[in-house]
């Protein structure tokens, strides 16, 4: 571009941003006031920062707007992002050191290694591009701090390398961060079936939903599935942390951190406004930065706002100014392992139908700092990658799953609903939905509401999926099911949409998508109860609602324990749970009790009692509807003496949680607090989090929190929640805790935490005179040269 028309086209954007601009020349400039040089630009592009931390960022072509996406997503996440990009393509060695060499192995294994044509056109038309924009965007940033190296964030200095640079492939290749986990359901399982001798004991493991009994698939022994058998498959899947001042480098301590969401769309006959109400908060792992990053994206043909990974373009929640959407993980199981007899006399071939087959093996060489790099070698069946090998038994492992099919890199499907206008373009984008598996709830400015499930659902042919099967050709995928063979629902009589991760099929409906990938079914119930008592819901009662502490679990169980005696050891605190009212609420004093004895007493009392010692050290923590349904029914769950056994059950275990809260709350009961015990902290890998601050519900509430039973900490929760008033935008309302920026010292790092903890959230502006009206700060991105 000639000086001269770039000079005007700047003054030409001054005027829209306002003025005070100044040239970016590293961290000590103001950063409220900053123009950055950009290459790859076609034309300037604006962002205006509100005082919540959110970048609207304007546009005149989509191509500029996901490469400015890919510049600020590096301004204000780059340590993230970075991070993210180096676990998943198996390239922490290159500055981290040879510690890393097994995780980086193990990472490679899991990476898309398919046709990247068939890859990029699974997304849409705009996938490609958008991709290369957005990594052309981190790039420039990366040019921008080689030359004002002041401005690095100080994980770097810390750690003592510099940030990568991108490829485009780079946003999707990377698979090993979906939320597809049924595998450890199966090596659990087996190793149950292994120490009971029979599959009768499923049924202490996990509820089956649908109802269903499962057997031993022909040819399989349980008892050769290794316990540590997936080590390989947690040290590819877990994050990079530090542990004892050191980055992890082995597969970290099995503590499940449950992972789901709510959310819902109130039609319009049932709202005060006569607008569609939307709700979404997804329940992640909470870190600093979050997990999720708020972004408005505006060009012509394009208004999107709303939240999505970081280290992607595009949105995967929010709205386009006439729909909205939000979602949840829905239940497919998209993973099995395979089990193979290898030639005694060549461990390289396995037994698949009359012959052998042999196994591909892919070398790579993993870049080691300050070291020669290190060949590794990946193999594979033609199934999946080989986590495990037992020399011993002549056994080997590998991993078959969905998500390392054409179109499943997470959330990046979004890309082909971002322009849908109504239901039918909706549902058709959800249509080819490939990882991870969604409940997506829709509302539109028209009035419509919907829910729409999608992912790539194997067809199953002799097997439920349930254990591991032999890998000789017998029990194999026949496919995917297509997605227009889900249910849904449109604009359903009741006058809402929800979900919450429950099994949510409709009964004898013949797509059998999974057995054992549900949640259960409280935190949906509770939200049904909710709104259906409410015909005129207003942003506020729903934003209320995503705070909701109410468990109908614990309603179930106190139940229970009124028409359970007293003994010495016991009246006290039955005395207290008896006139539990069901809130996990901060400050219950009932909740620190009832929590502590269920999730650490209860609940593995229940599992040593009706399983042998082998097989429950396999189960982590029991379903919850079954512990409560072996209250309601003893006889059912704990033989012809069940009231007694359930009876000794409550009362030792009760005796032992009230002791152990005395023991650490003091003893004044009435002043026992929930958030006294569990404490909520956003992790960050070099120690630089936020918190701990107290934290009230539990897993089985609306406002969740998945709990570390051992240490009390909140290892899951939503972080970010959103309400949308469909069609008044501007009265919509979000939260992301603890800040949108993941550079400390920014003003953005934590400054939303206090409202996270109330509970409350902050408005998320759309129109360009409310944008204005909040803005705390300007950049301006012109092109470079």
């Amino acid at each position: 571009m000639p000086r001269r028309l770039r000079v005007a086209a700047v003054l030409a954007a001054l005027v829209v941003l306002g003025s005070g601009v100044a040239v970016a020349s590293g961290a000590e400039e103001a950063p409220d006031q900053r123009i950055y040089g950009v290459s790859g630009l076609s034309a300037p592009v604006g962002m205006v920062v509100d005082r919540w931390g959110v970048p609207h960022i304007y546009a005149t072509n989509t191509q500029d707007l996901y490469l400015a996406q890919g510049f600020n997503a590096a301004r204000d996440r780059l340590f993230q992002i970075d991070l993210w990009r180096r676990r998943g393509l198996g390239e922490l060695s290159s500055v981290l050191g040879e510690k890393y060499v097994a995780q980086d192995r193990a990472t490679r294994m899991f990476l898309y290694r398919g046709d990247m044509r068939a890859e990029w056109e699974s997304y849409g038309p705009e996938a490609q591009k958008a991709a290369t924009a957005f990594a052309s965007g981190i790039n420039a940033y990366l040019d921008w701090l080689s030359s004002n190296p002041r401005a690095i964030p100080e994980e770097f200095t810390k750690l003592g390398y510099s940030p990568a640079r991108w490829r485009p492939e780079d946003v999707v290749r990377i698979r090993s961060h979906g939320l597809s986990k049924n595998v450890q359901g199966e090596v659990a399982r087996a190793r149950v079936v292994c120490a009971v001798g029979g599959v009768e004991a499923d049924r202490f493991l996990y509820r089956l939903r649908p109802e269903h009994t499962t057997s031993v698939p022909a040819g399989l022994d349980p008892c050769a599935v290794p316990a540590d058998v997936l080590a390989t498959y947690q040290l590819a899947t877990q994050s990079v942390t530090f542990a004892n001042g050191q980055l992890r480098t082995e597969p970290a301590a099995e503590v499940p951190s449950s992972e789901g969401s709510n959310n819902w769309a109130v039609a319009p006959d049932r709202t005060a406004t006569g607008r569609p109400i939307l709700a979404n908060d997804p329940h992640r792992a909470l870190g600093a930065p979050s997990l999720r990053y708020i972004t408005h994206l505006s060009a012509p043909g394009l208004d999107v706002i709303g939240a999505g990974e970081p280290a992607l373009p595009g949105i995967s929640i929010g709205h386009n100014g006439t729909a909205a959407f939000g979602l949840t993980i829905f239940g497919v199981d998209q993973e099995d392992m395979y089990v193979y007899d290898l030639d005694p006399a060549d461990h390289g071939r396995y037994r698949y139908q009359d012959g052998w087959e042999r196994i591909r093996t892919v070398a790579e060489d993993v870049p080691v700092a300050g070291q020669a790099p290190r060949r590794v070698e990946l193999p594979f069946t033609r199934h999946g990658p080989v986590i495990s090998v037992d020399p011993v038994r002549h056994k080997a492992y590998a991993l078959r799953t969905a998500w390392l099919e054409p179109g499943t890199s997470p959330y990046f499907g979004s890309m082909k609903f971002l322009r849908a206008k109504n239901w039918e373009q909706f549902t058709e984008a959800m249509r080819r939905w490939g990882g991870p598996a969604e409940n997506q709830v829709y509302a539109d400015t028209s009035g419509d509401i919907g829910w729409v499930p999608g992912g790539m659902a194997p067809r199953r042919s002799g097997f439920d999926g349930l254990l591991p099967v032999p890998g000789d050709g017998r029990f194999e995928w026949r496919g995917f099911h297509d997605g227009a063979e889900l249910p849904r629902e449109h604009n359903p009589a009741r006058g809402f949409v929800a979900s919450a991760n429950e099994f949510n099929m409709p009964p004898g409906h013949p797509v059998k998508v999974g057995y054992d990938t549900w949640t259960a079914p409280y935190r949906k119930q509770r939200i049904d109860e909710v709104l259906s008592a409410n015909s005129r819901s207003t942003v506020k009662d729903s934003a209320t609602l995503q705070g909701d502490t109410v468990s109908l679990l614990a309603k179930g169980v106190v139940d229970v324990l009124r028409g359970i005696g007293d003994t010495p050891e016991t009246a006290e605190a039955l005395r207290l749970l008896r006139g539990y009212d069901g809130d996990v609420r901060v400050d219950s004093a009932a909740a620190a009790l009832f929590e502590t004895w269920f999730l650490r007493h209860l609940g593995p009392a229940f599992v040593n009692t009706v399983l042998p010692p082998d097989a429950a050290k396999a189960v982590f923590m029991p379903d919850a509807t079954i512990v409560l349904e072996a209250l309601q029914k003893p006889t059912m769950w704990l033989g012809p003496d069940g009231v007694a056994v359930r009876d000794r059950l409550v009362h030792s275990s009760l005796a032992a949680a009230f002791a152990e809260v005395r023991q650490r709350l003091g003893a004044d009961v009435g002043a026992w607090r929930w958030g006294s015990l569990q404490k909520a902290a956003f992790s960050h890998p070099l120690g630089l989090g936020v918190g701990p601050v107290e934290r009230g519900g539990s897993w089985h509430t609306v406002n969740a929190a998945s709990t570390n039973p051992y240490t009390y900490g909140v290892t899951g929760g939503a972080s970010f929640k959103m309400v949308l008033d469909v069609g008044d935008w501007d009265k919509s309302v979000a939260i992301n805790a603890p800040g949108q920026s993941g550079v400390r010292g920014s003003a953005h790092y934590d400054d939303l935490l206090p409202l996270w903890q109330k509970d409350s959230h902050f408005p998320l502006v759309y129109s360009r005179a409310e944008v204005e009206r909040n803005a705390a700060h300007r950049i301006l991105l012109v092109p470079a040269g």
